[in-house]
């Protein structure tokens, strides 16, 4: 279960929202502005790995409703030849997702995402050890010279000021490390959008934990044009 009690998260994120909002463009396009490695040859569909947890994977969806499904159907509209492959096992900490990288690129992979942190945050992991995966993920991508998108994720309070905040600072501090791209909060735009009025429950399944399909479509409508310009920074220039 990677996003467990969204219904709490998501009012405490919507209170802040505003507040993110304001570094939001400015920590997407520092990140994008850093260097990355040279596209695939053409030829063949760039193969973007999403490494990730339940929401990733797609917990609870039908086949094609899913993060990874509709994001490559995002992109593929938007004219980007990629294959976006599905890295997500539901319950992943990042200590799981650090565990099968090996596993992960047993295979080509020309660029990853990198969504971990939920099950961390869930579990009450200590931010410390978190950001060591993390940042022990993104140092092997960095060393074989795949560029990475690191996708964060909102910190409530429930844990304390200094965990919230320690957890907060790790995406954007470990993407200047690394020189990865930032995506601050894969939440925010269901947040934004229950602030104008739609109701988290309308954007969540029966078991009030994972995003239903029209909630992923929330998601994919404001990711995919980052991840757009994330392809673009590596130099896949759209087709259309």
């Amino acid at each position: 279960m990677a996003y467990g009690a969204l219904t709490r998260l998501g009012k405490r994120c919507a209170a802040a929202a505003r507040e993110r909002r304001r570094g939001w463009g400015r920590g997407i396009t520092l990140a994008l502005g850093l260097s990355v490695a040279a596209p695939v040859a053409g030829g063949e569909p760039l193969r973007l790995v999403a490494l990730g947890d339940s929401l990733t994977q797609g917990y609870g969806l039908a086949q094609g409703a899913g993060l990874v499904p509709q994001l490559q159907a995002w992109l593929q509209e938007a004219g980007h030849d990629v294959d976006v492959i599905n890295a997500g096992v539901s319950g992943d900490t990042t200590a799981g997702g650090l565990a099968r990288l090996d596993w992960t690129l047993a295979e080509p992979v020309d660029a990853m995402l990198v969504i971990l942190g939920g099950n961390d945050l869930l579990r009450g992991i200590d931010p410390a050890a978190s950001r060591a995966n993390l940042d022990a993920i993104l140092e092997r991508l960095a060393a074989e010279g795949i560029p990475a998108m690191l996708v964060g994720l909102p910190a409530p309070g429930n844990y304390g000021p200094e965990f919230r905040d320690a957890f907060a600072a790790m995406y954007p501090e470990l993407a200047e490390a690394h020189g990865a791209a930032l995506y601050p909060d894969l939440l925010q735009p269901m947040s934004e959008k229950a602030e104008a009025g739609l109701s988290f429950a309308d954007m969540m399944q029966e078991d009030h934990i994972h995003p239903n399909a029209e909630g992923v479509t929330v998601i994919v409508d404001a990711l995919g044009p980052v991840v757009a310009d994330f392809l673009r920074a590596m130099g896949r220039e759209e087709e259309s």
